[in-house]
């Protein structure tokens, strides 16, 4: 799963010019290594799932990639000391973004494809929108409402044959119940993010102190529900977890801000439209995911909402 923000970096805002520029091949393999990363960070997420307590495993993950964020943030020079009230906010971020948002989408691996998390999870752009106008009191543009409906029907269409046939009850109703609950929580922590932006909080140093919290509270859950601190020895879960940390966490992040500024954040955000598909083929192979004309119906839906979601915040 991606920390993708789906707020402007500053540094998205300095080069106008750049987003009606035709692609580079710098900017295709920024834009293929973002889309792949975030594509199999779904399921390294569902080999995560099983000997290892989920929180233990979100204190794995960000304990290593706060340790590289922060790296990042001194040898970049970036400002590190904050005041006590943005540690609260970040405290904040924190908690809702890199821990129980990613804790929920753990907990969901258990009853679903990692493909399917990452179809819900790609709706987070129109869920922010919604979000901001309900914060901002902005009313959404008709083509983002549209957007939002044609996205949300899609959603309901890939997983109505599971529903129909296990009832509300059944494992397909639990997963997406958490899936659901997991991007609320993304977005509102990317509102704590965008009033950051909005005060000139840096975002990198506000990530990275994001991580510190969302990790000790990952912590302290643990200790709490008397999950022990275990590393299951295997390769497929040392290998998921480094590639978690580093790949999908820290590379694809910093790989996805300069996309960012080199062409804008609207063409960049198509990358929330290619990586549920690329996740879904990866279930297909990995996790013998069996489509169905529900599912790929569904699934163009989606696709098309986010299209339209993201071509609204061009305009």
């Amino acid at each position: 799963m991606t920390v993708q923000s789906q707020t402007l970096p500053e540094a998205a805002a300095s080069q106008p010019a750049a987003r009606d520029r035709a692609f580079e091949p710098r900017d295709y393999g920024l834009y293929a290594l973002t889309v792949i990363a975030w594509s199999l960070s779904w399921f390294a997420i569902r080999l995560q799932v099983g000997t290892v307590p989920n929180e233990v495993n979100l204190v794995w993950r960000f304990g290593i990639a706060t340790a590289l964020m922060f790296v990042w943030v001194v040898a970049s020079g970036r400002r590190i000391r904050f005041p006590l009230r943005e540690h609260v906010r970040f405290a904040g971020l924190g908690v809702l973004m890199f821990s129980t948002n990613f804790l929920l989408f753990y907990y969901a691996a258990g009853y679903l494809v990692s493909g399917l998390l990452s179809v819900v999870f790609s709706l987070a752009s129109v869920v922010n929108i919604l979000l901001a106008a309900v914060v901002l009191h902005e009313t959404p543009s008709p083509r983002v409402l549209a957007g939002g409906l044609i996205g949300f029907f899609g959603i309901a269409l890939m997983f109505s044959p599971e529903i129909a046939a296990h009832g509300l009850s059944g494992a397909t109703v639990i997963g997406l119940a958490l899936c659901v609950a997991g991007t609320l929580c993304f977005c509102l922590g990317n509102q704590i993010s965008a009033a950051g932006l909005r005060r000139g909080v840096p975002l990198i140093p506000m990530t990275a102190w994001g991580m510190v919290y969302g990790t000790l509270f990952s912590a302290l859950l643990a200790l709490f529900l008397g999950r022990p601190f275990i590393v299951e020895p295997t390769i497929s879960y040392l290998g998921s977890l480094l590639f978690l940390a580093v790949i999908s966490t820290v590379i694809a992040f910093s790989a996805y801000l300069t996309l960012l500024s080199r062409i804008g954040p609207a063409r960049a955000g198509y990358a929330t439209v290619l990586f549920p598909i690329f996740a879904l083929l990866v279930s297909t192979v990995m996790e013998g995911y069996q489509w169905t004309a529900y599912a790929f119906a569904g699934l163009v839906f989606v696709a098309a909402g986010n299209v339209l979601v993201i071509r609204a915040g061009k305009r």
